[in-house]
Order: structure tokens, then C-alpha cells, then sequence
């Protein structure tokens, strides 16, 4: 059956290190009524620019306090932070009403969430917020103090030896961060991040022979290319004599119609070489912060990657990535209005900002607004003509409307500003197929997945949708079934695949080799009244109809569209035709 498998699982490691951080800001948290879960997680994200709004008048500390709450739940940070620094101008001495107080105050950008990290000595979010403030100040031997000791486990044993360096180089002593950072460079799962600030460390230091031999250790070591990584390696190459090395990642980035290659333009690669990317150890702190924040919102923790990127925000006002990074947190937490206020405040002139635009376009699809979405990615493509990233996106709002044929249409702008579709561009032409053939046509769809199949012969994906469709129509049934064992091997725990294989089997004539695979499908996907509705024809052709009959009453109180729900009914009440296996 044609149908994607399920994305990947967040991972424990994420889970330890949002434990981690958020130690130190449930600590001494008691009293008003709040629950064990609530003091076990941070209070709810607020974005970094949301609209203000007033704040009702609350009746004395407790209603402040939960008028904070709520604001905080709805991700108004204004208003959380005004209703929540009023309940502690009340209540003074609260534990948690403190501590939610300096979290909305941090949400909001306010000032007062430096005063407040000073009664917070367990905190380990007070202790970043305060190094940083200290390090704006000029006050680097505090800063570094405050870095020394943040305890080297969870998000600070990531952190703490990149913003201690940083703090090194801020008093003047860029020997002592290089080797503060020179373990992690040799050895470990931190040797990519600690070699890119140290390349960015010795950069500033005037070192360019070091600041080229780290960077490249950083190229090397990370994995997918990603516009800020490219910037700051193309911006130290060309410092050390090595500008066509820098253009050649620029040259490999921009390949292909992932969104990524969107920001590899004429703007990016004049921003790498105008000025360094990270101009002073201030801003170094800030590019460590959003970069553990962007690693945390992989691994499933939205609302740390949120606060991560806040106190980016507070070193480096307007800094591109952490707004992005903001904005994508704020909206896996479905806060998507305040995600969007985000976005509206990346710079236009900013190389990311066409990043900005596809994700506001797909924001204001999320809110259904279709219109809106399609509005700004014609003007999006209108701006960059040879890009089909925004046709593409385009391609994705029509499809989800049903308009198929006009989505067809808008993949077949964005394949004709592909200079030469490579292996990564398979996407592109089986989303066309999908479009083709939800417009009624078939040898287009067809054609689109074969040649999704040249440019990525083992895709799983693309395997299953063409056999599955060959069998379906009653063709090439042995060159399907190759095609499907092909796509279980690669994907053995997709139910949709088993599914496929099982009733490409049952259309051949092999019911006993159907069943094997029908049941192992209904195993991994047991809530799909298709996989059910199979499962029951193959039992009935073997002559189990009890048991077929079953998977048929199942099948029908699933999710199945009318036209099959009504095709069970009738087997429920005749059986399945005797003829012959297919329908």
C-alpha cells in the first residue's frame, strides 16, 4: 500500500539533557497547589516577539499567578511575564512563583530577568543568562567563573567548554580557549562543534593557517551541509588564501531542491566575505547557544530549544538563525500565530530570509489559510526565478487542496529549474507522480515514478507506490512483486510495504504467501482498515471465513473512504466473488 512510514522516534538522549537543564529551574519549587509533572517541566514556551496584549486584572497573588500561567500556555509572553512579575511583586519569597517569573521575564527579553537570576544560585539557565549578561559587560573574569561552574553533565557538559572558551577569548587569551577546546577537537562526539569555534576563535585572533586547518576538521566531521556552517567556512578559507574552496561548498549546497540550497545564493556567499560570521566572542556565545538549541529541537525538546534560542537572542539581537530556530520551536509546540510574529522579524535583507518565507508560507497553510500561503510563495519565486524550492512548496499547498493537476503543474516548474536532477531530486518527481495521478493521469504518474526509480534505484518508497499500482491494475504482477521484496528488505518494519507484498501475492494466486504477509502487516499497522480489509480476502480465498469475516467487521470500523467501506459491506453480506482473486 502507498503510504510513507512513520518519521523517527525521539531519542533518550534528548529526554537526559532537557533533564538536565531544567534541574536547576524546578529547584525549590513548592507550595501553591502545583503537581509533581508541573515541577518536572519547564513552564510553557512563550515567543520571542508576540503581539502584547493586556492582561485581565487578576484578584491578588493567586490570580496573577495563574493569569501568568495562562498567558504562558497561550505563548504571550508579555502578558505571562507582566502577570507573573506582579504575583511575585506580591509574594515576594514564593519559590515558584519566582522561578516562573524569571522564565517568562527570560520568554519576554525583559531586564528583570537579570535581576531575578540572582536569586536563582541553583539554576542553570540563571547561570548562562547572568554569564551572558557579564560577558556584554565586558566582565569576562565573572563570566567565566559563573561558565567554571556549571555542572558537565547533560546540555552544560556541551555547552559549558564552548561558552568557557568563548570567555578565554574574551579576556584576551585565545591560547587558553583553543585548549580548553583542543580535547573535544581529538577525539568525541563533540569534535565538529568544538573545532568549528575553535576555527572561529583562532579566526578572530588574526590565526588564519590554525583557523583553516580547524575549520576544515569542522566541514569534515559534520554531516549535511547547512548554510551557517558554510558561511563561516567559506568567510575563514577565503581569510587564509583559499576563496575557491569556500565558493566549492557554497557549489555543493546549493544542489538540488532541498530547502537548504535556497539560502546558497549571491546573497549568502557575499555575507560570507564580507565580514566574519561571528565578529566578537559575544556573538560566539550566542552561535554555541542556538547551535545546542537546534540540536535539541532534533532530538524532540521544542521548549529547551526555545529557551536556548531566547538567550541567543539576548547576545545577538536580530540573529537570524536563533529567530528560525525560535519560530520552528514555537510552532512544534503549535503556537503557530507566535511562530509566525517570529519569522516577520528576520531581516529581509538577511541571507536566511527566503529560508523565513517558505517556512511562514507553510505556517499559514497549517492555519488554512491556503490562499495566503500560495501568495507568498509566488512572490517568494518571483525573487528567485532560478530556485524551485518556492514552486515546490507551492506544489505541497495545491496537492494538500485537492487541486492535483495544478500541483502537477507547479512540480513541473520546479523540475525545469533543475540544472541536472541528481539522486536527492527523486522527491521531486514522485510528489509529481502523486499529483499526475490524483489528477487521472496515470502514464504521466507512471512515467514520473520511473524515472523517481533512475535517479534513486532501491527508494522504498517509490518501489512500493508503482508495484502497488501495477498490482492494483493488474500489471507486470512478477516485476511487482520483485520490486516489493526489494522495498521490505530495505524497509522491513513498514506495515504499508508488508501490506503491498502480501496482496501482491493474493492478486497472483498465491493465498497462503498473502497470508504470511497480510498478518505480519496487520501486526505494524493494526488501525488500517485497508491492511484489515486485505487481510480478510486472503483468509476468504483460503477458505477461513470466519476469520475473514472478522478482519471485514474490523476493517469496516476503521478508517476506510465510502467506496471501500461499501465494497466490505457487500462482502460481509455475499462473500468475496468466487471467479477469481482479483476484483
Amino acid at each position: 500500500m502507498p503510504r510513507r512510514a512513520s518519521g523517527a522516534r525521539r531519542r533518550g538522549q534528548a529526554l537526559l539533557l532537557a533533564a538536565a537543564l531544567l534541574a536547576g529551574c524546578a529547584a525549590g519549587e513548592r507550595g501553591l497547589a502545583a503537581t509533581e509533572a508541573e515541577l518536572a517541566e519547564p513552564p510553557p514556551p512563550a515567543p520571542v516577539a508576540a503581539p502584547r496584549r493586556a492582561v485581565p486584572a487578576p484578584s491578588g497573588v493567586y490570580g496573577a499567578y495563574l493569569a501568568g500561567r495562562l498567558a504562558a500556555n497561550e505563548s504571550d509572553a508579555a502578558a505571562a511575564a507582566e502577570a507573573l512579575l506582579a504575583a511575585l511583586a506580591a509574594d515576594p519569597d514564593e519559590p515558584e512563583i519566582l522561578t516562573r517569573a524569571f522564565s517568562a521575564a527570560v520568554m519576554d527579553g525583559r531586564p528583570d530577568a537579570v535581576r531575578l537570576a540572582r536569586r536563582l544560585p541553583d539554576s542553570q539557565l540563571a547561570a548562562l543568562l547572568l554569564a551572558g549578561s557579564d560577558a556584554q559587560g565586558g566582565r569576562w573574569e565573572r563570566a567565566e567563573a559563573r561558565i567554571r561552574g556549571l555542572p558537565r553533565q547533560g546540555s552544560a557538559q556541551i555547552l559549558q567548554p564552548l561558552l568557557l572558551a568563548w570567555a578565554q577569548a574574551g579576556r584576551g587569551n585565545p591560547d587558553a580557549a583553543l585548549a580548553t577546546l583542543r580535547p573535544f577537537v581529538e577525539a568525541g562526539a563533540l569534535r565538529a562543534v568544538a573545532a568549528l569555534h575553535g576555527a572561529m576563535i583562532a579566526d578572530l585572533a588574526g590565526r588564519a593557517r590554525e583557523a583553516e586547518r580547524l575549520i576544515r576538521v569542522a566541514v569534515a566531521e559534520s554531516g549535511e551541509p547547512n548554510l551557517r556552517l558554510t558561511t563561516i567556512a567559506a568567510g575563514i578559507l577565503a581569510r587564509a588564501g583559499r576563496e575557491a574552496d569556500g565558493a566549492r561548498l557554497f557549489d555543493a549546497m546549493s544542489v538540488g531542491s532541498d530547502d537548504i540550497a535556497l539560502t546558497a545564493g549571491p546573497a549568502a556567499r557575499r555575507a560570507a566575505l564580507a565580514g566574519r560570521a561571528v565578529a566578537s566572542p559575544v556573538e560566539g556565545m550566542a552561535e554555541a547557544q542556538v547551535a545546542l538549541g537546534a540540536s535539541l529541537r532534533r532530538q524532540g525538546a521544542p521548549e529547551l530549544s526555545l529557551i536556548l534560542a531566547r538567550l541567543s537572542l539576548r547576545l545577538r539581537p536580530g540573529f537570524a538563525p536563533a529567530l528560525i530556530l525560535a519560530a520552528e520551536s514555537l510552532a512544534d509546540e503549535r503556537h503557530v500565530d507566535a511562530a509566525l510574529a517570529v519569522l516577520a522579524s528576520v531581516p529581509a535583507e538577511d541571507p536566511m530570509a527566503p529560508l523565513a518565507s517558505l517556512r511562514r508560507a507553510s505556517l499559514l497553510n497549517r492555519l488554512g489559510r491556503a490562499d495566503d500561503s500560495l501568495a507568498l510563495l509566488r512572490r517568494t519565486a518571483e525573487a528567485f526565478p532560478g530556485a524551485p524550492q518556492p514552486v515546490v512548496a507551492m506544489g505541497d499547498v495545491l496537492r494538500g487542496e485537492g487541486r492535483h493537476a495544478e500541483a502537477a503543474a507547479a512540480y513541473g516548474t520546479a523540475i525545469d529549474r533543475l540544472a541536472q536532477p541528481g539522486a536527492a531530486d527523486w522527491p521531486l518527481f514522485y510528489a509529481r507522480a502523486v499529483a499526475r495521478e490524483g489528477a487521472g493521469d496515470w502514464p504521466g504518474a507512471e512515467a514520473d515514478l520511473r524515472q523517481a526509480l533512475l535517479l534513486s534505484p532501491e527508494q522504498p518508497s517509490v518501489l512500493n507506490h508503482l508495484a502497488y499500482a501495477w498490482v492494483e491494475r493488474g500489471e507486470r504482477l512478477e516485476e511487482a512483486r520483485g520490486m516489493l521484496e526489494r522495498a521490505v528488505a530495505a524497509r522491513p518494519q513498514d506495515g504499508n510495504i508488508a501490506d503491498s507484498l502480501g496482496w501482491a501475492l493474493f492478486r497472483s494466486g498465491d493465498a497462503a504467501g498473502a497470508i504470511r504477509w497480510l498478518e505480519r502487516a496487520a501486526e505494524l499497522e493494526s488501525r488500517s482498515g485497508v491492511i484489515n480489509d486485505h487481510l480478510g480476502d486472503a483468509y476468504w480465498a483460503a477458505g477461513r471465513w470466519a476469520e475473514a469475516r472478522f478482519q471485514w467487521r474490523r476493517a469496516l470500523g476503521l478508517a476506510l473512504d465510502p467506496a471501500e467501506a461499501a465494497r466490505v459491506e457487500a462482502k460481509l453480506r455475499d462473500g468475496l466473488p468466487a471467479a477469481t482473486a482479483l476484483r
